[in-house]
């Protein structure tokens, strides 16, 4: 920003306090030390992982062993949701257009409710390892289960790794004035290297531990802001008044106005920036991120049994309550106080005040922090935006390394060893790395003015045909193949032409006038009510058209068969499958005694991968042992690759924990406090409507 901008906004009296940028803060010692410490930290958590935990088979690798406590699924389910794009973009969108925003936030409880209770049952039934595996079993289809591979890693890419990094390299280039790319690429390395070396076990626990230092940072950022600005009722009433007086005067009484329903949660259905009929499809959108996205659904499978999948969902539940206090309301506290750089409208002083001349909302956590705190919680908060920035990252490389390892390349090899995959997974890792360190560049110019709003964006325009499919798999057993592919093939074609024609045509700046066709111009919201009730009317009625699956061939693999103790029976369902390796059997139930555990529970896993019966794919287990002597370098190198000595040889089927049987004390805990959350959200909707 030039020495000239940065006097007009210090100038600016109107809110009674400088704006943080005038003030030229940055990160000093004390907060590099915090910093440096966490850092250290976390490296020392996946090292000790990589050492104490041996990651010798793909179980243990990608699923934890299936032994997760559910204060550790629940910690890793929050902090694989909130990445620093919460921070960053909660805020922003707070301090563009209101509270609204938290909507997404609120919704999204009773997603993570159907995960629990409908979505997590089926899956842990059916024995397998990732979403993807889920819809090749239960419509003997290896193209769908291509498909939803290849559709949540070009998610992935568009709005996780690519958002995440932006928004951390916002935060720390405002922080510590370092170079924007070299920092973000340190910081990628570092996330790669632990998610390389500890596996899901490394990840779940350095996700929790985030997860208390995101809370816990968050929480003295919000009271120390509340105490600045005099509480909440203070807030609602200064923030209408913030208004830029900087730049031309014109623009910034016509674009510069927050909304005038920005503090409410419920607005117009025509001209509002989140009309109410459309929360509807931030419903659907949250369906396919919380039921059948692999990294979500992944901690939930690594968890010990259904009672323990269950009660992390409750803790994410309560928790995803916060960011309505923790960092939208902030957001709007921050434009308050900055009303010149946040607030800004004039798309000459935006782009000096943030490179940006879409607006600058986006700089709002940034700047009440840095304005705000002291020296030492300045490193707090630096390490909680590195914290969120990392912990989102893990969970998505660790993720893209199962669903390719799992769906692509055991289907491309018909031998592989354990050893194999091991290497595989950690191998994609670096890939990933690479291909985040590649996508920086591009990342600059996609983020537009609200970061949050662009994530919803893009899912609403690809993820609506994968939750209607899903949904039809777990709740029709007359679904069939054909339905279920032609639905998605058509809602992604769909999805894919207006996103790109969304992006040809632009939403243009305030004041011009939007000239936009009709088709662009309906908002997306409604977009993703119309793509999902479509994809869903041509899977049904292709499936009535189409040969139904016996009932063998959908044991334990709905909703209504998830107890089922019919064989399973593999049918072909697509003429591509002829030459295709069969899914594996869903998990025998009738295997399990009454306390759910296997009637030789004591004895020693002897079966293949991703099966309770029968192998998915022949897998060798007879090179997995390595010694581990040599060199320090040499057993560090065999500890990265998975290859130490463990004292179990071969891969196992899934944990005999993992059953449906839950004890009438777990259920009635479980269900009074899911209802608990889902009441109090309610309330809160009402309260703020």
């Amino acid at each position: 920003m030039s020495t000239t901008t940065i006097s007009a906004l210090a100038d600016n009296k109107t809110t009674g306090l400088p704006d943080v940028l005038a003030r030229g803060t940055r990160v000093t010692a004390p907060d590099i030390a915090v910093l440096g410490l966490y850092l250290v930290v976390t490296m020392g958590i996946a090292l000790w992982s990589m050492l104490r935990h041996h990651q010798s088979s793909a179980s243990s690798y990608f699923l934890a062993g299936r032994n997760m406590h559910w204060v550790l699924v629940g910690g890793s389910l929050f902090s694989s949701n909130i990445g620093s794009e919460h921070f960053v973009g909660l805020a922003g969108s707070g301090a563009a257009t209101g509270i609204a925003v938290a909507g997404f936030e609120w919704n999204a409880i009773f997603m993570i409710f159907l995960l629990g209770w409908l979505f997590v049952p089926v899956y842990l039934a059916s024995g397998v390892y990732t979403v993807p595996e889920y819809l090749h079993k239960r419509f003997n289809s290896l193209r769908l289960r291509v498909y939803a591979t290849l559709l949540a890693l070009l998610m992935y890419v568009l709005t996780k790794i690519s958002v995440d990094v932006y928004a951390g390299a916002l935060f720390i280039q405002q922080s510590l004035d370092w170079n924007l790319f070299l920092s973000v690429a340190v910081l990628i390395i570092i996330t790669g290297f632990i998610t390389l070396t500890g596996g899901l076990w490394a990840v779940m626990v350095m996700d929790t531990m985030q997860t208390v230092l995101m809370v816990i940072g968050a929480l003295v950022v919000a009271i120390r802001s509340f105490h600045v600005i005099g509480g909440i009722d203070s807030l609602f009433e200064k923030y209408p008044q913030a208004i830029t007086t900087i730049g031309n005067r014109s623009i910034g009484q016509q674009c510069g106005k927050p909304p005038s329903d920005a503090l409410h949660m419920i607005r117009g259905p025509e001209t509002a920036d989140f009309p109410w009929p459309g929360f509807g499809g931030i419903l659907i959108a949250s369906l396919w991120y919380w039921c059948a996205d692999q990294v979500i659904v992944q901690r939930c499978l690594a968890a010990e049994s259904l009672s323990h999948a269950k009660g992390g969902c409750v803790v994410t539940m309560f928790l995803k309550i916060l960011p309505m206090f923790l960092m939208v309301m902030p957001g709007m506290i921050s434009r308050v106080l900055n009303p010149d750089t946040v607030g800004c409208a004039d798309p000459v002083i935006c782009q000096q005040v943030c490179e940006s001349q879409s607006g600058c909302s986006n700089t709002a956590y940034p700047q009440l922090v840095l304005g705000l705190m002291p020296a030492g919680l300045r490193g707090l908060m630096l390490s909680v935006m590195v914290a969120a920035l990392m912990s989102s990252l893990t969970s998505v490389f660790n993720s893209s390394s199962t669903i390719f390892t799992m769906d692509v390349w055991r289907n491309m090899g018909k031998d592989a060893s354990q050893k194999e995959l091991m290497i595989v997974g950690r191998v994609t890792v670096i890939v990933m790395v690479v291909v985040s360190i590649a996508w920086i560049p591009f990342v600059k110019g996609a983020q537009g003015a609200q970061l949050f709003i662009y994530i919803q964006n893009i899912s609403g325009h690809i993820t609506p045909s994968m939750a209607a499919i899903f949904l039809l798999a777990i709740l029709w057993t007359r679904t069939t193949e054909q339905g279920a592919f032609w639905g998605a093939m058509f809602g992604t074609a769909v999805g894919i032409i207006r996103l790109i024609l969304d992006f040809v045509y632009p939403k243009p700046t305030c004041p011009t006038v939007d000239t936009r066709p009709a088709v662009i111009k309906l908002h997306f919201l409604y977009f993703n009510i119309i793509l999902f009730v479509s994809v869903g009317i041509i899977t049904v009625v292709v499936s009535l058209f189409t040969e139904p699956l016996s009932e063998q061939s959908i044991a334990r693999l709905t909703w209504w068969t998830r107890h089922s103790t019919v064989e399973y029976l593999q049918e072909s369902a697509e003429a591509g499958d002829t030459d295709s390796e069969a899914p594996s059997p869903p998990m025998e139930l009738s295997a399990l005694n009454g306390t759910g555990h296997s009637k030789s529970s004591t004895s020693q896993d002897t079966s293949e991968i991703g099966n309770a019966n029968q192998p998915t794919v022949a897998i060798r287990t007879d090179v997995n042992v390595v010694k581990n002597d040599g060199p320090w370098y040499r057993r560090l190198w065999r500890a990265m690759l998975g290859l130490e000595e463990s004292t179990t040889s071969r891969e196992g089927k899934p944990s005999n924990k993992h059953v449906l049987n839950e004890t009438r004390r777990d259920q009635i805990m479980l269900n009074i406090a899911a209802a608990t959350a889902c009441v109090t959200v309610s309330i809160l909707w009402i309260y703020y409507r």
